[in-house]
């Protein structure tokens, strides 16, 4: 029921042992690296945007600039504010670093998928899958350990004792409760269609380019995803939690030293670790491109870790959105902020989850699939009709009334 790796199933010998701890090894140290090779790609695509030349110095191209950023770091002064809760000011930064980790337990990385397998592959001369564990509840694990990187946040900038970073700790928990909604009612048509909430079965599901949930739940329910995540890292457009032409800084304004580069590092491994997320969720993870029984293989070239390799390319794709995200979108107002989440996201996400599921049901009963999804067109654009009335009666009188405070 814990979803232990398949190799530790009955008799566990010393190699077992050592291949769960070589996994543990991998994802640790190429999540670090990762992260800072991620550093070094966000300032050289931007740079190249915006025609400058970005990290050229240290290292080949400067993609060593972030080492030498986080030696310069490790190596300055740690500030204590007089007035900050001590242990909390110190506890912060891993609330918002460790479950960047965390979550890549449960994301395969690789693994044989063919045929219908599990991903399962031999590896020492050990069946096992390239995935640390996979729980019967692995998507639920992913959205509660995506909601405490939030704490991170909001607890640094309670505990600094300054009011800059306790108001960009404000708008992380007002941010986290009008985006967790949308974000959780667009996985939930994944799940719908997929049929389970172990992240390898949500995989396995999506053997064909058809059968990848960006096609089968209607593309929708991806942008909605996409847009609450972005919203959840408190990336451009969202990043008003450390607006620094408001707040200073935001909810890190008091941190520096050690302790401020694992927010810098946290926000960026949460990037990273995003987009696993919604490569896993919705562009089938280490699964390959297949369409109509045609499938590009690459086998022959990296053989078990083809899967790995499909992953990484998908990976990339989604860390350059980011990074175009945040190279060409400005930064939202708070009152836009709060209205995209509460009045756009969970109304749509929330009305796409009922249309699916009609489907489902009139699936399982025999009914005319062009019958529902007429209906239900119709239902949805009639309340969505609705909410734009109320909307628009609300704000004439608000404007005619004026504000309360």
């Amino acid at each position: 029921m814990i979803g232990l790796d398949p190799l530790l199933i009955g008799g566990i010998t010393l190699g077992d042992v050592l291949i769960v701890l070589l996994k543990v090894l991998v994802i640790f140290v190429v999540g670090l690296v990762g992260t800072m090779l991620m550093v070094w790609f966000e300032r050289k695509v931007i740079s190249g945007m915006q025609n400058r030349i970005g990290p050229n110095k240290a290292g080949p191209f400067g993609i060593l600039q972030t080492l030498a950023d986080g030696i310069k770091l490790f190596f300055k002064e740690d500030l204590i504010p007089d007035q900050a809760n001590r242990f909390v000011f110190k506890l912060a930064p891993y609330l918002a670093f460790v479950p960047a980790f965390l979550v890549w337990a449960v994301i395969p990385l690789g693994g044989d998928f063919s045929n219908g397998k599990d991903g399962t592959i031999v590896l020492f001369g050990h069946a096992t899958k390239l995935q640390l564990a996979d729980p019967p509840i692995g998507v639920l694990l992913l959205l509660a350990l995506s909601s405490i990187a939030v704490y991170g946040i909001m607890l640094a900038g309670w505990s600094s004792g300054s009011k800059y970073p306790l108001l960009g700790s404000v708008r992380a928990s007002a941010q986290m409760v009008s985006y967790e909604a949308a974000l959780g009612l667009s996985l939930a048509g994944v799940i719908l269609v997929t049929g389970t909430l172990s992240t390898n079965g949500i995989v396995t599901a999506q053997s064909s380019f058809s059968k990848w949930s960006l096609v089968a739940t209607g593309f929708l329910p991806f942008v909605m995803f996409l847009v609450s995540a972005t919203a959840e890292l408190n990336r451009p457009p969202f990043d008003l939690v450390e607006a620094e032409q408001e707040l200073v800084g935001g909810f890190n304004t008091e941190y520096s030293s050690i302790r401020f580069a694992l927010f810098f590092l946290a926000e960026f491994m949460n990037t990273i670790t995003m987009s696993g997320v919604i490569v896993t969720l919705f562009f089938g993870g280490p699964q390959p491109i297949s369409v109509n029984g045609h499938t590009l293989d690459i086998s022959p070239v990296f053989g078990p870790f083809t899967g790995t390799i499909w992953f990484i390319l998908k990976l990339l794709v989604f860390l350059y959105i980011y990074v175009w995200f945040r190279a060409t979108l400005p930064r939202l107002r708070y009152d836009q902020l709060m209205n995209l989440g509460w009045k756009v996201l969970i109304p749509v996400s929330l009305g796409w989850f009922m249309l699916l599921a009609a489907f489902r049901i009139g699936q399982d009963q025999g009914w005319n699939r062009w019958v529902v999804g007429i209906i239900g067109i119709v239902v949805l654009v009639a309340a969505g009709s609705l909410l734009m009335l109320a909307n628009r009666v609300s704000a004439r009188n608000r404007d005619r009334e004026g504000v309360m405070f």
